[in-house]
């Protein structure tokens, strides 16, 4: 299996189930193929049917392949919990029906964090004893994930949630079994948090089990950290650009992939503000034939 690439509902503005803005579920999946790809995630639990019929039907009329799911939920909020085990399960489940490895947990965006997204000698710690709490939600998301479903499960550091900067995911890593937490590593978040996401890969190579490609806008960055705007104020203002327009070394992200024998998926993430002036296809067109020109095929 040679490293593919896939596309995500995110880019198409779908971040919540339940956004009225949201592109009906099929307009993607016609998009993702029209755009030349094949393969999808599965977007928040909710958004795309869960009757597996259905979804499976749509699937394989277009030719796509389910990659995955994300689990985008409050793990930092102990009275969540509910939330995130509803989400988990449901995510599971889905996948399975599939035949799906991935699924990713993501920290949801805590308000004690997005205000200093991109600096992170500001942001609060946790004390001790939350943060073993915390740490505690995130290994038994991934164990049921791992044991129950068979899934690959993968943390991804995020901009405005408690896993954002290197320490902190370095210490989770430290901290929760590799047999059943891998990294889902994404380029573009990594850049926010100010490290480089090509060292990061090359340091964890053997626990990185997918990735997702985002790519961040220099200007951008350099002027909401230096306005100490916020992580939501960031994403108005466009800071997840084009694929190749931004910071992320994509040569470099695939020369580690290669030198290291890494295989399977890897999925475009172009997180979009539905209220901007964007067009999800044609980027996601932009994005592919970046891509092959340095040389992911």
């Amino acid at each position: 299996m040679a490293i593919k690439i896939g596309n995500a509902p995110c880019s198409w503005g779908v971040e919540f189930p339940d956004d009225p803005r949201n592109p009906n579920w099929i307009t993607v999946l016609d998009e993702c193929r029209d755009a030349g790809y094949t393969g999808i995630e599965l977007g928040p639990v909710g958004y795309m049917p869960e009757d597996p019929d259905v979804l499976g039907g749509a699937l394989e009329e277009r030719g796509l392949e389910l990659i995955g799911g994300v689990v985008f939920r409050p793990f930092h909020d102990p009275d969540k919990w509910e939330n995130v085990l509803d989400g988990a399960v449901r995510t599971a489940q889905a996948l399975q029906a599939h035949g799906a490895k991935h699924m990713v947990l993501i920290d949801s965006i805590s308000e004690r964090r997005a205000k200093t997204a991109g600096r992170g000698a500001e942001a609060e710690q946790m004390e001790d004893s939350e943060w073993a709490a915390y740490v505690g939600r995130i290994r038994k998301i991934a164990q049921l994930g791992a044991d129950d479903y068979g899934l690959t499960v993968s943390i991804h550091a995020h901009a405005a949630g408690f896993i954002d900067y290197e320490p902190e995911l370095e210490r989770l890593l430290d901290e929760v079994d590799e047999g059943i937490l891998k990294i889902c590593l994404d380029t573009g978040h990594h850049i926010y948090a100010g490290y480089d996401p090509v060292a990061f890969i090359k340091r964890h190579i053997d626990r990185v089990s997918y990735l997702h490609f985002k790519d961040i806008d220099a200007t951008v960055k350099s002027d909401v950290i230096s306005k100490r705007a916020g992580f939501l104020e960031a994403c108005g203002q466009g800071i997840f650009c084009n694929l190749g327009e931004g910071e992320v070394d994509f040569p470099a992200v695939r020369k580690v992939l290669l030198d290291s024998g890494f295989e399977g998926w890897c999925t475009i993430e172009q997180d979009c503000d539905p209220t901007l002036d964007v067009s999800p296809l044609n980027d996601a067109i932009l994005n592919r034939q970046y891509l092959e020109t340095v040389g992911f095929n």
